[in-house]
């Protein structure tokens, strides 16, 4: 056998492995420590906070699902790796309700150490390989310069943690655009980067699944809870086709294609990074909240709609919508009509709030997510 702890790259789909399946588990528990987070601190700073954790987890998560479409997960030193990761990454998701009180220094100190052992663990498997390991070289140093803000913002309290942050994210979602340029080193070249079409469209797959799983189990334990009033019952049932509406339209067609759009293409390292590593943090956003949203329609499914509410409610599904337009536009460089009606049609319901109660606003946003996906069905069986 090959001292090399890399995929062999022979043509064939990498399937994933029940090492990386095991490893999203932590992530399950993350995006229900978010949603409940955005659900009891519903005002402009909790969505900025709760945004800012998504972006935080989401970048751990996709980061971790390029390493493991490089390194095999069936070596033995890949998966001690990624039970190592597993480990901060629950120190990183029980601390993430404090992040911005007493915990904000461990949820810091575990994203940094997550970072620098995942990019070290790649400069070790990846030494055979000259490209692979000076595109980690410079991977490291950038986030060795994020990580200077991170922990001065664990170290920090208020508005000033939140301003390092911010600083913190922006170095770590830009460095990808900026190609990991370093003095001395260069910049990456993404066609040289062996991307494995498949692997990727299925690891993202999954973790929307994980999300869309977070979504019914708020739905089902709301609902278990409440009182079974007609309206009541109404709500569950409108949140349950609306995360159905959801699956169809991410679950599509589309989504299989990509896979093989990535494949063949003269520069897949691109298409990955455009279509996989930045759109689906919105369809992530837009199904985190939209959970919110389903929880506050089935607590109060009647009476009038407060504009925090309405946000919620309208801004979950939207988000989801621009998420997966930019998505299908990043791979397939092509607008989709029917995502694009969709998003405004979710867009000017915001002008029918106060005439509707929150169970009715959530039965529009659902028929908006249902009109859409039977409208991409109807058109890729037509073509």
């Amino acid at each position: 056998m090959s001292d090399s702890l890399l995929r062999t790259r022979d043509g064939h789909h990498a399937r994933v492995g029940f090492v990386e399946l095991f490893f999203d588990l932590v992530f399950v528990f993350a995006v229900t420590q978010i949603s409940h987070s955005l659900l009891h601190h519903l005002t402009w700073e909790g969505a900025l906070h709760a945004a800012m954790m998504a972006a935080a987890v989401w970048w751990s998560w996709i980061y971790t699902s390029w390493v493991t479409n490089w390194a095999d997960p069936e070596r033995v030193p890949v998966r001690v790796a990624l039970f190592v990761l597993m480990a901060l990454g629950l120190v990183m998701s029980t601390s993430l309700p404090e992040a911005f009180g007493e915990k904000g220094l461990w949820f810091a100190v575990a994203f940094v150490a997550t970072s620098m052992v995942r990019s070290g663990f790649m400069l070790f498997a990846a030494r055979n390989d000259a490209m692979l390991k000076r595109n980690f070289q410079r991977i490291i140093i950038w986030q060795m310069g994020s990580g200077v803000f991170w922990i001065a913002g664990g170290l920090s309290e208020g508005e000033l943690r939140t301003g390092l942050w911010l600083a913190a994210l922006f170095i770590e979602y830009i460095s990808p655009a900026m190609f990991y340029r370093v003095p001395g080193l260069g910049r990456a070249n993404t066609a040289e980067w062996t991307v494995e079409g498949g692997h990727m469209a299925e690891r993202v797959g999954l973790f929307v699944i994980i999300c869309l799983g977070e979504s019914l189990l708020i739905t089902g334990a709301t609902f278990a809870e409440a009182t079974w009033t007609p309206e009541v019952i109404a709500a569950a049932a409108v949140a349950f086709v609306g995360t159905l509406a959801m699956w169809w339209i991410y679950f599509s067609a589309a989504h299989d294609a990509a896979s093989d759009v990535i494949s063949k293409a003269e520069d897949p390292g691109t298409l990955a990074r455009r279509g996989y590593t930045y759109c689906p943090i919105l369809i992530v956003a837009g199904i985190i909240v939209t959970a919110v949203g389903d929880e506050l329609s089935l607590v109060h499914p009647t009476g009038h709609v407060e504009p925090a509410v309405a946000a919620v409610l309208i801004g979950g599904p939207l988000l989801f919508m621009v998420g997966g337009l930019l998505a299908k536009l990043a791979i397939f460089e092509r607008w989709s009509i029917p995502r694009v009606v969709g998003c405004v049609a979710l867009a000017a319901l915001w002008f029918a709030v106060p005439f509707v109660t929150p169970l009715v606003l959530a039965a529009l946003t659902t028929a908006v997510l249902i009109a859409v996906a039977g409208w991409e069905t109807v058109s890729l069986r037509a073509g």
